[in-house]
């Protein structure tokens, strides 16, 4: 059965323009989603910060850029602290657009990991769905999450059930994973590369751990993402004598990839609850195997000893005992984990079927199956 094709709404992260790569995989998320969606036939505004871009075009997606200043993330701030709008923030002036213009949509998406729009939910008429992006960060927002979860069990959804358990939702969770496109990826058979590993360089990444692994092996470990935290990299760098690691710096996807491709391992070190892991999912999509702390999302990713390798949090001789051991991992694995898992296609199908359930007022405790 064809389904309605859909009006939305998408609304970008406040943190950054899409392209700053201030909003770490939130912007790829919401890329990927676009494309997807317009592949099922769903028309598509996208309400962003102004300097945003996207990659492609189409007759179905119209942009619409807001000026204002970036709203600061819930990473850097206490669990404790109250809510923020900075001054002449451009969090409330997307949200006056929404509002303006949400008559003309059938749903809209919230991807900002922030108070305001899931209080709108409650306030306004509009259909506000929200891809939750990070585990509880914040008390407030974990409170109002949870008021959500009992008043519209059907407009929340997150991006893996590890994730999920960080909030006292009041129905079980709907789970939407993510998705990459697959004609951004290409396969490489390359199996005695460097080592690699890839997200914001700021303290709760972990990289230091990573960079102790290739230090123990006499290796130097490519690095890519944008330095967040200047004095973090800094003493990452004086730590080791040795020039261990190759700064890569942020690259859009093509470069990214192809350098990424080359790698005969990326390590993931998260220090914190991962919602997801986008880098995860964009290294098997090129065929590279992955060694990755288990906790949060990544252990939902990596099916150990198939496309991958799982580790104890904290654990550095286990990251350099399962790197020695990657060439077990035959990379064709990773890459048919990928598209069967994780593509763009993938993805928007969930997020379809959690938007018709949705407006039906139905809820799918399968919509990854």
């Amino acid at each position: 059965m064809i389904k309605k094709q859909l009006k939305l709404i998408l609304v970008s992260t406040p943190i950054g323009y899409l392209g700053s790569g201030k909003g770490g995989g939130v912007e790829l998320t919401i890329v990927s989603l676009i494309k997807g969606l317009i592949s099922l036939g769903h028309k598509i505004i996208l309400i962003a910060p102004k300097g945003s871009k996207l990659p492609f075009e189409s007759e179905l997606l119209e942009i619409r850029l807001i000026d204002g200043v970036d709203q600061p993330s819930w990473q850097h701030q206490d669990r404790k602290d109250p809510v923020l709008i900075p001054s002449k923030s451009v969090l409330p002036n997307l949200w006056e657009e929404v509002i303006d213009i949400a008559n003309k949509s059938d749903a809209v998406i919230n991807f900002a990991y922030d108070w305001l729009p899931l209080w709108l939910t409650k306030t306004q008429s509009i259909k506000i769905f929200h891809l939750i992006s990070m585990g509880a960060e914040s008390i407030v927002m974990k409170e109002t999450i949870s008021e959500i979860s009992e008043l519209f069990p059907f407009r929340l959804a997150f991006h893996t059930k590890r994730q999920s358990k960080d909030y006292s939702l009041k129905t079980d969770p709907i789970i939407v994973g993510n998705g990459f496109d697959t004609d951004d990826y290409l396969f490489n058979e390359m199996e005695n590369g460097p080592l690699g590993w890839a997200g914001r360089i700021a303290p709760e990444k972990g990289l230091e751990d990573a960079v102790k692994v290739a230090n123990d092996l006499g290796e130097k470990l490519l690095v890519w993402g944008l330095i967040e935290d200047k004095e973090y990299a800094s003493k990452i760098e004086n730590t080791f004598t040795n020039e261990i690691v190759e700064w890569k710096g942020f690259l859009p996807t093509n470069k990214f990839q192809e350098q990424l491709g080359r790698c005969r391992a990326l390590i993931n070190t998260p220090k914190w609850n991962e919602a997801y892991g986008n880098v995860i999912v964009e290294a098997m999509a090129c065929g590279v195997p992955v060694i990755a702390y288990d906790l949060g999302g990544p252990g939902e990713l990596i099916e150990d000893g198939f496309n991958g390798f799982l580790v104890k949090p904290n654990d550095i001789e286990g990251l350099i005992k399962a790197t020695k051991s990657i060439s077990e991992i035959k990379r064709k694995n990773c890459r048919a984990w990928f598209e069967k898992k994780a593509t763009s296609k993938v993805f928007a199908e969930r997020v379809e079927n959690w938007l018709h359930k949705g407006l039906n007022k139905k809820i799918s405790a399968d919509l990854q199956d």
